[in-house]
């Protein structure tokens, strides 16, 4: 497992959140989580867009790591080492641990003890008795550390005090190992495709005119004296005059400021309805008149607000996609530029720079500056791995071969790859040196395996031959004179001066005697004339240097003998 340096919260968590498989999104990416579906996953992971944290839910995130601290102790006495919260990474895959011992074997993880966790914890059944989106995070947590087993802890607190505690021991699941990674495996193909959808408002009823009431009277009836018609001809323009769909900064604002009035003329109509019910005239037309125009005004009202919610989440999703997308088509020409997909794929947290911003151009204004920092970092990516290319053509351009992993390379500092360029081309000649001088070494013992058997063979032919008993003369008269044969000539090999015993360490092999003379020797023809090796290095036979005179004497005796034998 790799450890990453990281804090909860920080821009350098979030973005690695961002490039990583999560253990606490396995839930969701497994559509079993009770707290987000698998589809608001895949739009915040396509998007970065998050929901805001209200302050009541933040209250309860710092409660649950606050109660987290205080239970750590108690798992390390369980467990019997101590815990640090840390965060790893193994390849794709990621968790953040509340606990983990150092050896790396156990893992501690905590949560706040409830009705649904107390049954489960009691339970005969351990830790298997737990919901399922708790046993996926902790076996993705295995899968990422490598531990054997998980001390699941449920604690409820009272201020610092503790009020109550239960735990279970968890352990791999290899069935629910395969699933997260199988689930994992499409959850990336479909975000690869997932289309995050424009927020689109229902459609609603338009509000239809009452009719009225059937109601005969014979006493006649009581005028009421209004305004109502010509307040509801104005209304009807006032509406009719409003933005179909706000775009800019303005229309959103003027939109707030005509939902606003609505709501003033529906408490005004309201009112007026109260006043002329205390007035008790004609009081059912009036009040049919005023129903009327009030949920005229509500209507409207409610659509206006859903309309101007909708469209401020599109423009807050356009701003951070087209930035995201400028970013993208940034790396493309750096990659053109290089000649080669180089540009390593960096996220950028454009989502995180419209946070907390009220109004679109702000919004705008915030991504913009994010992306020209990521463009000017890109740059001098860029600009670096371009110097490494130019330096590895300049220095090792017959070398290619050496640098199948040239994509990660080229990522390195300046200094750092042309030590490694060095380094690996000088290691490169080595071994080839290494292997010539091996064949060389070869082809030269071949050479004097060759000419020890050719001597050899002269030598065998030049011995001379066997003479055969010479048989009985006959008797002969004692007064034949006979000539008797001559005596054989006796060849005397000159002796050669005692050597003296030298001090230094031998250092002349038979290739470098053989370069000399002009012709190869061997070990066993040198000890027939009467010189030993004086050592070896590895299979060399070596020949102390103040030798040679003598060897060349001795090479001079044997091929007179050899001369003398021959006219013999």
């Amino acid at each position: 497992m790799k450890t990453l340096e990281l804090v909860q919260g920080d821009p350098e968590w979030l973005a690695h959140r961002a490039t990583h498989w999560n253990a606490s999104d396995a839930p969701a990416m497994l559509s079993c989580s009770p707290y987000k579906t698998r589809t608001q996953l895949l739009h915040e992971l396509k998007t970065g867009l998050v929901p805001d944290v209200d302050p009541a839910t933040q209250r309860r995130y710092d409660d649950g790591h606050r109660f987290e601290a205080l239970a750590r102790p108690l798992a390390a006495e369980i467990v019997g080492e101590h815990l640090y919260p840390v965060t790893g990474s193994e390849g794709k895959y990621s968790a953040s641990f509340d606990g983990l011992t150092m050896a790396e074997d156990v893992a501690f993880e905590h949560k706040s003890l409830n009705d649904q966790l107390r049954a489960a914890l009691m339970s005969d059944a351990g830790a298997a008795a737990l919901p399922k989106h708790y046993r996926v995070q902790m076996e993705q947590q295995l899968l990422v550390s490598g531990a054997r087993r998980v001390l699941f802890m449920a604690s409820k607190w009272n201020a610092d005090r503790l009020v109550d505690e239960l735990h279970t021991w968890y352990e791999s699941d290899p069935a629910l190992r395969a699933e997260i990674i199988a689930g994992w495996e499409q959850f990336a193909k479909d975000l690869a495709s997932f289309e995050p959808q424009v927020s689109v408002v229902a459609a609603s009823a338009a509000p239809i005119e009452s009719l009225p009431a059937v109601s005969v009277r014979m006493d006649g009836q009581l005028a009421v004296a209004s305004n109502l018609p010509e307040f509801g001809t104005a209304l009807r323009a006032f509406i009719g005059r409003m933005v179909p769909k706000p775009a800019t900064d303005q229309e959103f604002a003027d939109a707030e400021a005509e939902c606003k009035a609505l709501k003033k003329a529906e408490e005004a109509l309201e009112g007026a309805e109260n006043n002329a019910l205390a007035e008790l005239s004609d009081v059912e037309a009036m009040r049919r008149t005023v129903a009327d125009l009030r949920a005229l005004a509500r209507s409207t009202r409610l659509a206006r607000e859903k309309i101007v919610a909708a469209e401020k989440e599109n423009r807050r999703l356009a701003i951070v996609q087209g930035a995201a997308n400028a970013h993208a088509a940034h790396l493309g020409a750096l990659n053109r530029r290089l000649g080669r997909a180089f540009m390593p794929a960096v996220a950028v947290d454009f989502a995180g720079a419209i946070k907390g911003k009220k109004n679109l151009d702000s919004m705008q204004d915030a991504v913009d500056a994010l992306l020209a920092q990521s463009k000017i970092a890109a740059n001098a990516t860029a600009d670096r791995i371009d110097a490494n290319l130019k330096h590895l053509e300049a220095t090792a351009a017959d070398y290619s071969a050496l640098f199948a992993d040239l994509a990660s390379l080229v990522l390195k500092q300046t200094d750092d790859f042309e030590a490694l360029v060095q380094f690996r081309v000088t290691d490169h000649k080595a071994k080839e040196q290494k292997r010539a001088d091996e064949l060389a070494e070869q082809s030269r013992e071949r050479i004097r395996k060759e000419e020890a058997d050719r001597i050899a063979r002269d030598q065998a032919a030049a011995a001379p031959a066997p003479v055969p008993a010479a048989a009985p003369a006959p008797s002969a008269p004692a007064a034949i004179n006979s000539v008797a044969p001559p005596a054989p000539a006796v060849i005397a090999m000159p002796t050669r001066t005692a050597q003296v015993v030298p001090t230094t360490a031998p250092t002349m092999s038979l290739g470098k005697l053989g370069t000399r003379l002009g012709f190869s020797l061997t070990a066993d023809f040198l000890r027939s004339i009467g010189f030993e090796p004086a050592g070896r290095e590895r299979a060399a036979v070596l020949y102390h240097e103040s030798s040679f005179g003598d060897i060349c004497a001795a090479l001079v005796q044997h091929i007179e003998s050899l001369q003398a034998k021959q006219a013999a």
